[in-house]
């Protein structure tokens, strides 16, 4: 019997300046992608990254519909599967964590939900190999997720509207570039420093406190190593610190900036001219967090 199953996906941003590798944020950005019961696995993508994807048929989306089968026990019938996409590659907004929910719960729904959310999430981490923006794409809202023996443990909350600013420097950034250029140890005082100011991000976000927010959206772990590395970055942070409660989206470039609407037209000119005045060309875009992670579209 032929089957269509549309899945949406929304963009995240992970760590959230102190809460490196811990927190991440679903966002108002989505990707959509149709499964449909075909002649073999062909895979096509329209948007965002459309250029690099449409190379072949072997990538993170379609590794993650092969293992959910395959986990089941079941053999993968032919799928045609296409996927037009708002969010951002290689920019900290989660696209690779996005095309991993998207084949867990295509797979998932096509098979007719053998597994339940907490074997998603566990399933879709361990293809990740962290929690941080698998647990809001899948989930939404604000997740608090961490590594457990046996799994993972995670929080999720649901916080006020914010207005969000995310500018994207065009530039080659990898994750593989954003790790290797930081510390293999931290100071107990630079650990002690982020373990409190993460828990102020999350009461902050919570409240709608961007007052505060701003305050302790400070980091000493990650984000300073890697925004010296960033071309223009750390002029950028800095400026988008003036317009509100500002950090480096996941591992980069991109940098966030929650702040008030009425900014937020000036924070995307302003931080996007600090990297074109450097012969960077730079993407900005508004949106805001969503309660709602990646779910089936009902036709």
């Amino acid at each position: 019997m032929s089957r269509m199953i549309k899945i949406r996906v929304p963009a995240t941003s992970a760590n959230l300046g102190p809460g490196f590798d811990c927190l991440g944020l679903a966002l108002d950005i989505w990707n959509e992608v149709i499964f449909e019961t075909g002649e073999g696995l062909n895979f096509r993508v329209s948007g965002e990254g459309a250029e690099k994807l449409n190379k072949g048929n072997r990538n993170l989306l379609t590794k993650a519909y092969a293992r959910v089968h395959q986990l089941c026990g079941k053999n993968m019938e032919g799928v045609s599967i296409s996927s037009h996409n708002e969010i951002l590659m290689s920019s900290g907004l989660g696209s690779s964590a996005a095309a991993i929910v998207a084949g867990v719960l295509g797979a998932n729904e096509m098979l007719g939900n053998p597994l339940i959310q907490g074997e998603l999430l566990k399933l879709a981490a361990d293809l990740e190999g962290h929690p941080d923006n698998i647990a809001p794409a899948l989930l939404g809202g604000l997740v608090i997720s961490t590594k457990a023996e046996d799994g993972f443990l995670w929080k999720r909350h649901e916080i006020p509207e914010w207005t969000v600013v995310v500018v994207k420097p065009k530039l080659e950034w990898t994750t593989k570039m954003a790790r290797a250029v930081l510390p293999k140890s931290v100071s107990r005082a630079d650990a002690i420093f982020n373990i409190g100011r993460s828990m102020l991000v999350v009461e902050a976000l919570l409240n709608g406190d961007l007052e505060f927010l701003r305050k302790v959206m400070d980091d000493r772990i990650h984000q300073s190593y890697r925004l010296r590395h960033i071309s223009g970055g750390m002029a950028a942070y800095n400026t988008a610190r003036k317009f509100g409660a500002a950090a480096l989206s996941g591992a980069g470039p991109s940098i966030i900036v929650f702040t008030v609407p009425d900014h937020a037209k000036d924070a995307k000119a302003q931080i996007s001219s600090v990297f074109e005045e450097r012969g960077i060309r730079a993407k900005s875009l508004v949106t805001k967090p969503v309660k709602t992670g990646a779910y089936r579209v009902e036709s």
